[in-house]
């Protein structure tokens, strides 16, 4: 058995409503989607048979024989049933927005009014999906992997047609794991699905996620051989950690993105005013001295809203400048906004505490922004992601928050639909501009260097328009107990937690 760090989940373990790592670590060793990924970011048919289209609209998907672990076969009614649940606005699932590029659906990703079932996704027959888009998607196969496409079983549901609290306590999946147990802010743990025969087999006896709200303590515990896993070094551990004969340590690139984001709904931070109150605070960020200072090199500075590792990456994007360090221009584009509108009080930033560095890094950043705008600029803590992330869905926070972003699937599109699409389930601040959303849809339907052009013309937006303002990209700096194998980390930045032995 694998121990491994993780944080207790904001949710019940749904598929269709969970979009935050803490729950979407178990839930992923707990399904398999139609696609899967290596640790590379290839995608291999799991599931799926076949995927197939002539003009990229209009897909037939064909499955393989797979069964849940309570017996039941995983069919074509699987699917549909779970993304039509995710796309029924009664439901309130976080993951509903990306049911967008079905046809039936809104720009957010719920059913157009009056419907009752998915118009763009019908089950033909028990191992045969007919899926017709909105408009031609060549990498629509691409994000099938993401967990807001797993399958359901029927046991998922109640009489009415809705997903039962029990079921979220110990969900029934496909995947490479099954939950034995999940005791609430201590731990959760997954067995092996012996009946599994996919991509992702496990090697292990089973992994239990460990919930920490202290991430040095974490490191403690993989020093002393309590913990064999740790996905992120905190900033206390981050100078010595790569010679620690107690540890082993693992390095290199990564694509996780850090930023802050600010309401509009907050007063001063709409309009005109808004705008250049924005720029301002990542103006007056330094963002190398923290990187370097907090974080030991393991962040790089950010450059856009995006990563360079994927293809489709484009540089020096017009407007980029704004992420410039250059106090004095801070303090003048926050004088003019002044003479918009006065702001009293403090410029507050929030954050969870049982994130590695978060603590650190955000104090750092308040600090220089108080300094070199000459304001009041204070931190926020939360104990844990699951406090803080529910004062954020539930749109209760007062204040500009922490925020980060894990690709769901290898695309730079998914880093920007999701978080600033109109209605999108990852937008925290409800950032809309219609252009951002013409612009948006017209890059899922081109590919290649017309794509790329179309998600810079995105980014040329944003950059005016800050609705979360870039700090840095995540290099892996994890580490694993002495004595443990196997040890890879993906794409994700996170460990391959089925091929982890020791």
């Amino acid at each position: 058995m694998i121990t491994a760090y993780g944080t207790e989940p904001q949710k019940l373990l749904v598929t269709t409503n969970t979009n935050e790592v803490g729950g979407g670590n178990i839930i992923d060793l707990l399904y398999a989607g139609l696609v899967s990924y290596d640790p590379e970011g290839e995608s291999t048919n799991e599931v799926a048979e076949s995927i197939e289209s002539e003009d990229n609209k209009n897909w037939t998907i064909k499955l393989k024989d797979w069964k849940f672990t309570d017996g039941t076969p995983v069919t074509a009614e699987s699917f549909v049933k779970a993304w039509t649940y995710a796309a029924d606005p009664k439901n309130g699932q976080l993951q509903a927005y990306f049911m967008y590029p079905f046809a039936g659906t809104t720009e957010e990703g719920t059913l157009v009014e009056g419907a009752t079932e998915l118009e763009g996704a019908k089950a033909v027959d028990d191992k045969t999906i007919q899926i017709t888009l909105k408009e031609a998607e060549p990498e629509f196969p691409l994000r099938l992997g993401y967990s807001a496409y797993y399958p359901l079983p029927d046991a998922a549901f109640d009489e009415s047609g809705k997903i039962t609290d029990e079921f979220g306590e110990k969900p029934i999946g496909n995947g490479p794991y099954v939950l034995e147990s999940w005791e609430h802010e201590v731990e959760a743990k997954l067995t092996p699905n012996d009946d599994y025969k996919g991509s992702r087999e496990a090697k292990n006896g089973g992994v239990t996620f460990k919930f920490y709200t202290d991430p040095d303590s974490a490191y403690s515990d993989l020093q002393g051989g309590n913990l064999d896993v740790l996905e992120a070094v905190p900033p206390s551990a981050l100078s010595g950690f790569e010679s620690d004969d107690s540890i082993q340590a693992f390095t290199g690139n990564g694509a996780n993105f850090a930023s802050i984001t600010i309401p509009e709904r907050l007063e001063h931070w709409s309009g005109e005013e808004g705008k250049l109150r924005r720029a301002a605070i990542s103006k007056a960020i330094n963002r190398e001295e923290i990187t370097e200072k907090i974080f030991e090199g393991s962040r790089v500075p950010a450059e856009d809203f995006a990563t360079s590792l994927f293809p489709g990456y484009t540089k020096d994007i017009p407007g980029s400048e704004v992420l410039d360090f250059d106090a004095a221009e801070a303090k003048k584009l926050w004088a003019q906004a002044d003479d918009i509108s006065k702001f009293e009080g403090s410029f507050t930033v929030a954050y969870n505490g049982d994130g590695p560095g978060n603590k650190e890094w955000v104090e750092a950043l308040v600090n220089q922004v108080g300094k070199n705008l000459g304001i009041e600029a204070k931190p926020k803590g939360y104990a844990t992601f699951k406090e803080l992330r529910e004062l954020v869905t539930n749109r209760e926070i007062k204040t500009a928050f922490r925020t980060g972003w894990q690709a769901d699937y290898p695309s730079i599109y998914n880093y920007l639909g999701p978080l600033y699409g109109t209605g999108a389930g990852s937008n925290d601040g409800d950032y809309s501009n219609p252009e951002v959303d013409k612009l948006l849809k017209e890059a899922l339907g081109a590919e290649g260097d017309e794509q790329a052009k179309k998600l810079a013309e995105v980014q040329e937006i944003l950059f005016q328009d800050l609705p979360a303002i870039p700090l840095w990209n995540q290099r892996i700096a994890g580490a694993a107990a002495d004595g443990v194998e196997g040890v890879v980390f993906s794409w994700q930045g996170k460990p391959e937690y089925h091929l982890v032995t020791k």
